[in-house]
This record gives structure tokens, sequence and C-alpha cells, in this order.
């Protein structure tokens, strides 16, 4: 979220930085958006002012006699009280537009991220480790995983559909010492802090990380029936059809009348029984409802997406529940820099993925990784990407995984970074690199969408942390990335050294296993 104070006194160097992303000036129209806020939030206090200072002249004339100011005076205080409400909703109403166009404006990239209008204009920096010469055709990671018959992808399709996995025996087992092993790195010699934080997660914590509200689409959510209702939930004509149009006995015995709804609903049970038995029954068993003309799915939508409901999203990261423990909050300088990683499942709807990897683990709708979330001060951010940067790259050089490391640029830079490292695995059966690891700075852009201060050591006022996300590293991608870089011609693969100890000391996975 950008800070519109500092959008007017630099908008050209705002404008500059939408131009590096691909975007049109905005400065401009956002300033414009301010002005009119501002000027109709001088014109409520001028209102509130001149209210307060009449209602004292009124006492005043009262007191002297002088009732024909006195009810001039009311008249206008009337006048005034009148015309408050329509000024306060156009107040509401600017500020609504102003956040909402704020909140879909991503973070400027820094002065050393490279110009480029897609991945093609990323700029490697560093290689690390030679690829094995193997003696043989390298296969696919899911030619090997299916050869071994630990990888099922066939059964996964008929319990979820496609972009899923069911790993069997020592590939899942070797999923989990890859985890394990990765937070037992990180939090015994990196600093790290390691958190198990909720997969399931509100609309202001997926906002706070910047899914929300642009990514919406890339994203799974779900619908949890609230404890309580908002009878708003059953108002006007689609309430009429429920009640009138249910068979429930609940509806016939305890529901007399709309009036008693509200006074009903108060207690919980009658509202959880309800619910299931009279409310949900009516939708599914009504094709279409008359009261608005809604097909089935138009009406069950509607249902959905009252207030009787409470929608959480599947994380797409754990960098969405571990940046959000800071949000809301004020820390001590003292506590920073915050370090902290979990090892999670992730969920991801993968919209704009359509014909991109079909085949195989690279790009599921579930897999599992660790996370590294760092919350800083802004002099040591810069810093801290590039320590996260070299604790993702340790995972793989223990590994024994050969990478590259490539700098962004802006035209793939994320909604919310300023600067992004990707670390890229080598991939012999794919003969490339792959992303496995991406590591950003996105300095106090998600702290002002989650309002995350810090109070310095000083003592003076609060300011806004920085913060920053890595992957420690992409679990599913490394399981990938060790199947093919230690396979053998027959098939088998090798367990790599440092990951013998979380296998039971297996060191090679065959066909048997």
């Amino acid at each position: 979220m950008h800070d519109i104070r500092w959008i007017r006194d630099n908008p050209d160097a705002f404008d500059a930085g939408l131009a590096r992303r691909g975007l049109k000036p905005m400065a401009g129209a956002l300033i414009a958006l301010d002005e009119k806020r501002r000027e109709i939030t001088a014109r409520l206090q001028a209102m509130q002012e001149r209210r307060n200072s009449a209602s004292k002249e009124i006492g005043k004339a009262k007191a002297s006699g002088d009732e024909a100011r006195a009810s001039a005076l009311m008249a206008e205080v009337s006048a005034i009280k009148e015309k408050m409400p329509e000024d306060e909703a156009a107040q509401r109403e600017v500020e609504d537009e102003l956040h909402e166009t704020l909140s879909g404006i991503p973070n400027l990239p820094l002065d050393d991220v490279p110009d480029g209008p897609d991945e093609t204009a990323n700029v490697e920096l560093r290689r690390v480790g030679e690829p094995r010469k193997l003696g043989f055709a390298p296969k696919q990671h899911f030619e090997l995983g299916e050869g071994l018959g630990l990888m099922d992808f066939e059964t996964a399709a008929k319990l979820s559909g496609s972009r899923f996995v069911v790993l069997r025996g020592a590939l899942a087992r070797l999923e989990r010492a890859l985890g394990a092993f990765m937070l037992d790195l990180h939090t015994s010699e990196h600093g790290y802090t390691e958190t198990a934080p909720p997969l399931l997660v509100r609309d202001d914590v997926m906002f706070g990380t910047g899914q929300l509200p642009k990514f919406a689409d890339d994203q799974f959510d779900t619908k949890l029936l609230r404890a309580k209702v908002d009878p708003a939930a059953f108002a006007g004509p689609f309430g009429d059809f429920i009640y009138q149009n249910t068979n429930n006995e609940l509806a016939r015995e305890k529901i007399i009348a709309r009036e008693e709804l509200d006074k009903f609903l108060e207690d919980e049970s009658n509202f959880s029984e309800f619910m299931s038995k009279t409310f949900a029954n009516t939708i599914v068993h009504s094709m279409s409802y008359g009261g608005e003309g809604l097909s089935f799915s138009d009406s069950l939508n509607k249902v959905l997406n009252s207030s009787a409901f409470e929608r959480l999203w599947l994380i797409p990261t754990a960098e969405v529940p571990l940046t959000n423990l800071a949000r809301e909050d004020i820390l001590d300088e003292a506590a920073l820099p915050m370090r902290v990683a979990a090892f999670t499942p992730c969920f991801r709807a993968e919209a704009g993925a359509a014909g991109r990897d079909t085949r195989g683990m690279i790009r599921q709708h579930q897999f599992s990784k660790v996370e590294l979330v760092s919350v800083t001060t802004p002099e040591a951010s810069l810093e801290e990407l590039e320590r996260k940067t070299a604790c993702a790259e340790e995972v793989l050089k223990r590994l024994g995984l050969p990478y590259r490391v490539v700098t962004l640029c802006t035209g793939d830079l994320g909604f919310s970074s300023r600067k992004t490292y990707d670390i890229e695995v080598w991939l012999p059966g794919q003969d490339t690199y792959r992303e496995i690891s991406s590591c950003s700075v996105c300095s106090d852009f998600q702290a002002r969408r989650m309002n995350a201060r810090y109070r310095p050591a000083d003592g003076k006022g609060t300011r806004f942390v920085h913060t920053l996300n890595g992957s420690g590293v992409a679990v599913g991608r490394a399981l990938v990335a060790v199947l093919e870089n230690y396979q053998n011609e027959d098939g088998s693969v090798t367990v790599p050294e440092v990951l013998k100890p979380y296998m039971g000391g297996l060191e090679v996975i065959r066909a048997d296993d």
C-alpha cells in the first residue's frame, strides 16, 4: 500500500516507478481524489465547528431574551445537521475509492532492479555447482516417480482433479525428510523461530500481504457458517422465499412469523439447527426462487455470499500468516529483526497457468514449502534480503544441487516486492534451471496494509516495519530436483547424504521401497 502523502510530495517519482512496471501514470488521479477527500473533510470540520458555536450562541440568545436570534440559530443548526450526513456519505465514498485504487497498485521497484518486460530480461548473478554428468539419458521426475510406483497422478485425479499427486512409501517420506531438514537448518543455524500458523485466514490477512483484492482468482476460498447470523442475510423477498417455501418441520413448528426470526436465531443452538435443516434444505431442493427469478446456482451463491457465512482462504504460502503475525502491532526495536519459519501445505488455483507444466509436480494446486519471513527496521531490510537469500542457497548446497541466482526484472516482479532474487535449481530431466525459491524485500508496502509498526529505540513515535519473505525452499520442487539429479540408470534414486538420517539410513530408493 502506498502512502498518499508521499505520492503528493513525489508525483514524478511515483509515476516513473509505475512506468518501469509498464503501468500508466496515476499520481494525478490519486492526488485529485485526495484533494476531493480533503475538501469534504475540511467542509465537515467547518460545519461541525459552526454547529458547536451556533449551539452555544442559542443559549446566549435565549438568556438575553432574543428569541428571533435563537430561532434563526436553531434553524441554522438544523440545516447543518441535515447537510452533514450527505457530506459524511460523500467522504466515505471518496475514501473508499482512494483506498480501493491504492490497494490495487503494485510496489515500486528499487533503483537497482533491471528493467524489462518479462522473465526473459531477468539477470543472472551467479551459478553454484556443476550439473552431474549422468552418462545416460536422464528421465524427468514424474517418469522416475511413476517407474518406482511411488508417485501416482491418476489416483490423485480421481480424488481431486488435475494438478494433484499421491506420494507413497519412500517418496512420501522423502518429502517429509526434506521439510524437516530445511526447518532444522533454518532454526538451528540461521536464527529462525519455527512456527506452525493457521492454514485458513481471513480477508484482511490476505489483503495485508497483497493477495487481495487483485489476485482473488489465484486463491482457494472456503465458506464457514457463522455462529451468529446477521438478520440482513434473510431480508427481503429472498428471505420470504426461504421461510414460505420450506417443508422443514422446524420452520413450521418454531417459526410462527417472520418478525420472530431475529429473536429465535439469537439462540446459537436454534441457529445451527435451522441452518442445517431448514436454510440449506430449502436451497438444495429449490431449483429456482421466484422472488428474484434466480437460478439454482445464483440462489446458492447468494446464500454463500450472505452475512450468514464467513469467507476464509487457504493460504497460498506461509508468507501470508507469518508476515501477518506483526499486523496491528507495535514492536520494540529491540525485538527486530523478527525471523520466523514454517513448513506448511500451500494452495494455489494457478488460474493463469493453463497449459503450463501439466505433467508432474512442478505446478500443483497443493504443494509443501518451507517459508522464511523477516520483519526488520527500514535500515536493515536490504542486508536482510542478502542474508535470507544465502539461507535459502545453503539448503541447495547441503543437498548438493546445482543452482543459479537471478535478479527479477521489473516486468517479472511480484505485486508486493521491491526487489526479488529467484533461485533456480538444475533439472537434468528438463535440461534447464527451474525456480525453487524467491526471496523478496517489500519495504513498508505490506506493513502499511497490515498497520505493522515498531517503536524506535529512542522512543520517538512509531515507524512502519519492513517485511521480507522467501522460500527456504519449495519442498515439492526440491523433491523433484533430488529425483532428477540423483537418479541412476536403472531408475533408482540415491538419497543425498544429508537426508539419510531423516530417511532412516536408506541409501537408495528402489521400486520395492
